[in-house]
C-alpha cells in the first residue's frame, strides 16, 4: 500500500471527525499517554496497541495541520544528520562544553562527586567525552590500611 493511500484510508476511517488542530493534537497526546501508562504497568501488548493508535492520530494531526508526512520525514532525517558535535572536555579542575568546536560553557570541578555528575550529564546530553590532562587529574583513593596507619 502506498503511503499517501494509507493516510487517506486512516483519514476516511477515523473515529472522530475534527478540523480543530488542538483537538487532533490532544487525541494524539492522549494515545501516547495511554501507551506510556500501559508500559509503566508492564502491559507491553496494550502499550503497543495504544502506540499504533497514536500513529493514526499523528497522521490525522498532520493532515489537520496541513503537514505533508513524507516531507516531514525527510526534514527529520536531515535534522538528524545535522546533529551538532557536542563534546565535554574534562580537565583536572574544570569542564568545558564545546558545540561544533566553539566553547559554549564550563564550570569548575572540585571533587570526585562533581566528576561523576559531569559524566552523567554527558551521557544524558549525548556528548562525547574527552579527558584532558589525565596525568594531572586528582585520584581520590584511600588505602585499605589507612586507618591502621593513623592509629599507630
Amino acid at each position: 500500500m502506498d503511503f499517501k493511500e494509507a493516510i487517506e484510508l486512516i483519514w476516511k476511517n477515523r473515529k472522530y471527525k475534527t478540523t480543530s488542530e488542538k483537538e487532533a493534537v490532544s487525541h494524539l497526546n492522549e494515545e501516547v499517554a495511554e501507551s506510556l501508562s500501559a508500559l509503566l504497568r508492564g502491559d507491553k501488548e496494550k502499550a503497543q496497541a495504544e502506540l499504533e493508535d497514536a500513529l493514526s492520530c499523528l497522521l490525522i494531526a498532520f493532515k489537520t495541520l496541513g503537514i505533508n508526512p513524507e516531507e516531514a520525514i525527510h526534514r527529520q532525517v536531515s535534522k538528524m544528520k545535522e546533529q551538532p558535535d557536542r563534546v565535554m572536555h574534562i580537565y583536572s579542575d574544570r569542564v568545558e562544553i564545546r558545540v561544533n568546536g566553539e566553547i559554549k560553557g564550563g564550570w569548575s570541578i572540585w571533587s570526585a562527586d562533581d566528576l561523576r555528575e559531569v559524566e552523567k550529564m554527558a551521557r544524558e546530553f549525548n556528548c562525547e567525552v574527552i579527558k584532558e590532562d589525565q596525568s594531572l587529574q586528582l585520584v581520590l583513593e584511600i588505602p585499605e590500611n589507612a586507618a591502621e596507619n593513623k592509629i599507630k
